[in-house]
């Protein structure tokens, strides 16, 4: 069975962002694929400290959370990640464990459907949509897109939920995002993953 795994990077586990995922959760379980949610926001996690002991060992030196869940992103089949927006930006505390989990984890994110989803009250939704979907795209992983830039809007959980366009969107990311998950497994099982590339690194040190 094909498997989606949540990230919720607000500190609160039954707020506004949580809202936002389980409405995707719905459409999921109709659509016969299985979940887990992760709580990160309301966790410690310091940031990268860029001491490159990942490449020989394959995980992060600093074993919490972070390695924790990369055996459970390597076994899913997509990705969603969830964010309040704090001064126009994702949580603090997500994109550290972000920047951690998808440096250090070294097995390929290739194919792998991403979807990001961001909670505002007001502004900074689309920055915060935009920071999320670059760890996608910059690891070979398609993106989920809806029928509206995927974010809810509110201050409380009662607000998202009267968010009628918001819980919509949701619900249409996961019915693409469900496709898209049964799609590229039968592409691979017909055409194998597309091939990659990776024999240069721009470097201008030596003056090339």
């Amino acid at each position: 069975m094909a498997k989606v795994l949540l990230i919720n990077g607000s500190p609160n586990a039954k707020g506004c962002t949580a809202t936002a995922l389980e409405e995707m959760v719905k459409i999921f379980d109709s659509e016969g694929i299985e979940t887990e949610i992760l709580q990160v926001g309301n966790k410690v996690i310091r940031g990268c400290v860029a001491c490159n002991t990942c490449s020989e060992t394959g995980k992060c030196v600093f074993d919490d959370i972070v390695n924790e869940t990369a055996p459970l992103f390597e076994a899913a089949d997509g990705i969603v990640i969830g964010s309040p927006v704090y001064y126009g930006s994702p949580n603090g505390t997500l994109l550290a464990f972000l920047d951690r989990l998808f440096f250090s984890s070294n097995f390929s994110k290739s194919m792998k459907v991403g979807a990001a989803v961001v909670s505002c009250r007001r502004g900074g939704n689309t920055a915060s949509f935009d920071v999320l979907n670059k760890y996608f795209t910059i690891s070979s992983m398609p993106v989920a897109p809806s029928t509206y830039w995927n974010q809810v809007h509110g201050f409380t959980r009662e607000d998202v939920l009267k968010d009628a366009e918001g819980l919509q969107t949701m619900r249409n990311l996961a019915r693409n995002m469900s496709f898209m998950i049964k799609a590229i497994a039968d592409g691979k099982d017909k055409y194998g993953l597309p091939e990659k590339e990776n024999t240069y690194f721009t470097s201008f040190q030596n003056g090339k």
